[in-house]
């Protein structure tokens, strides 16, 4: 039994091109969009276990956690403007039976992102 020959794969293969490099980022981002989740989830436990609780948490999160919150802003952004570029190739819409380009889907999506941060911003805000 003979095996065939397979060339070494370089740990760095994914610098060799954009796309790639892209491809590991995005697949990166989940590790930090799980952080927003698990972070959200420990806020919310704070706010309802009392004001005592809730200092205790704004205090930890100041420094490391901050830095590491902007910088999962920054995959969670890398995160949602790749995904909506992936959404026409995957979405087919219609509209009397001719089929809509990519261009007013990612319109339609980047416009209701900016609609839901302007409410959330709004709510946050205190109007």
């Amino acid at each position: 039994m003979s095996t065939a020959y397979r060339k070494p794969v370089s740990l760095f293969w994914w610098l060799r091109r954009r796309s790639y490099f892209l491809f590991v980022l995005r697949e990166i981002s989940s590790i930090f969009i799980a952080w927003f989740v698990v972070y959200l989830l420990l806020l919310v436990h704070a706010v309802s276990t009392g004001g005592d609780r809730y200092a205790q948490f704004l205090a930890w999160s100041r420094g490391w956690v901050l830095v590491l919150n902007a910088v999962a802003l920054l995959f969670v952004l890398l995160h949602t403007v790749t995904w909506f570029g992936l959404t026409p190739k995957a979405v087919v819409v219609r509209v009397r039976g001719r089929r809509v380009g990519p261009a007013p889907i990612l319109a339609s999506q980047y416009l209701l992102w900016l609609l839901v941060s302007a409410a959330v911003a709004w709510v946050v805000l205190d109007g």
